[in-house]
């Protein structure tokens, strides 16, 4: 559920998980002229400061929420978090810690917007599927009905590549790609640019033999929703997916445009390895796969939509979530959605912010517990800084369901 990391490689995951988490696949990619930010990312010297937000859980559970997130935070050197749970008849937990800025210690706020990295999966992947309702487009159609220029177009699905079962390689793991991206994180790029890195390599494996995480599928998914919508993918999200559900906050940007107010993002994709800011950096090199801006508040909204089904057929929904697995105990992947340990949802990784925003199915198909976390940096300590938080709260609150992934190999120390 992540991407490799350019910006949202993983780092090469253990090939089960590949997919859940986005993480560059090289070292650092920062400009070698964006200034280092002193003691950034190290750990032990983030200090929350005094959460705002609400929270109306038990006093007890409010104790241990606040006492465990800090404890990660100051362990992995996490500046700045914003953490929601939402448990229907027990209490919401919303709160933020630490600082937006690390230089003039602002601090965090829930009202802020963050890039959400491969969360923009799930809303890609749900405009396919409203297409799909509307009889414009089948899930085992082939992907050159669509697109042109697809080496083996035309036997691999719209399904398989929305189930990351193509076998089309991921661009964000290509060499000359993370180069470019190291050299100008700012710079722009267009979706065939992106594919062309892909298309430069023989398939990984035949459609549908295995499971890997490629934001290749994605990426051919937002001009598929182009071509049969006859919109710009950002226009069409906003008028068949953000609106109807009122997601005000939630946008696919042109470049590197950031709504305000937003958190600075911190990483260790730069050529040095120092920590650097990565919060006007130009996501292009993401798209359909990584590059939607959102908050807290949205995608609490967000979450019980896509794990029942708001905006589609119950019959599409179903396809949706059958869940296949990706060689990793605990975790599947339906069609842009991730199963994790019971959570319906997907994390999000690029350079400066990470996210979960996943959703526990309740009984009667009434909605359950939604969990959302958003951090302003991907230098990961330990592992996963979202997967971190998010384990430390689910294992308070939904010990029987515990928000778990595989830790990336530590190349380059970043992902996407």
């Amino acid at each position: 559920m992540t991407s490799t990391h350019p910006a949202f490689r993983r780092r090469a995951l253990p090939a089960c998980a590949a997919a859940l988490l986005l993480v560059l696949a090289g070292a650092g990619t920062a400009p070698a002229a964006a200034p280092a930010v002193p003691g950034a990312a190290v750990p032990g010297t983030v200090v929350a400061a005094a959460a705002p937000g609400r929270a109306d859980l038990d006093p007890g559970t409010v104790a241990r929420l606040d006492a465990a997130i800090t404890a990660v935070m100051e362990k992995a050197g996490i500046p700045g978090v914003n953490v929601g749970v939402w448990i229907p008849g027990r209490g919401d937990y919303v709160r933020s810690f630490g600082v937006a800025d690390r230089r003039d210690r602002t601090p965090l706020k829930t009202d802020m917007y963050s890039r959400i990295g491969s969360v923009t999966k799930t809303f890609t992947v749900t405009g396919v599927l409203q297409l799909v309702d509307r009889g414009l487009v089948g899930l085992d159609d082939p992907i050159a009905k669509y697109v042109d220029g697809v080496p083996g177009g035309g036997g691999i699905t719209v399904r398989q590549l929305a189930a990351m079962r193509s076998g089309l390689y991921d661009y964000t793991s290509d060499p000359k790609f993370l180069d470019s991206l190291r050299a100008d994180p700012r710079r722009s790029y267009t979706p065939r640019q992106l594919l062309a890195y892909a298309f430069a390599h023989p398939p990984v494996f035949a459609p549908g033999a295995e499971w890997q995480y490629s934001n290749t599928n994605t990426v051919l998914l937002g001009l598929l929703v182009e071509k049969v919508s006859g919109q710009p993918l950002a226009g069409y999200l906003r008028e068949h997916v953000f609106a109807p559900l009122g997601l005000d906050s939630t946008s696919l940007p042109a470049g590197s445009a950031f709504p305000e107010p937003h958190a600075s993002g911190y990483t260790s994709f730069s050529p040095s390895g120092a920590v650097v800011e990565a919060t006007d950096w130009n996501p292009s090199w993401a798209w359909a796969a990584g590059a939607v801006v959102s908050d807290l508040e949205d995608l609490r909204a967000w979450v019980p939509a896509l794990v029942g089904g708001r905006l589609l057929e119950p019959a599409t929904q179903a396809e949706r979530l059958e869940l296949g697995p990706v060689g990793y105990p605990g975790v599947s992947y339906g069609l842009g959605i991730a199963g994790v340990n019971g959570w319906l949802g997907h994390n999000g990784e690029l350079p400066g912010y990470e996210t979960v925003a996943a959703g526990l199915p309740g009984k009667d198909g009434k909605d359950g517990a939604v969990l959302v976390v958003l951090i302003n940096s991907d230098v990961d300590r330990g592992g996963s800084l979202s997967t971190q938080i998010g384990r430390a709260v689910t294992q308070i609150v939904t010990p029987d369901h515990v928000w778990t992934l595989p830790s990336p190999t530590q190349v380059g120390e970043n992902r996407h």
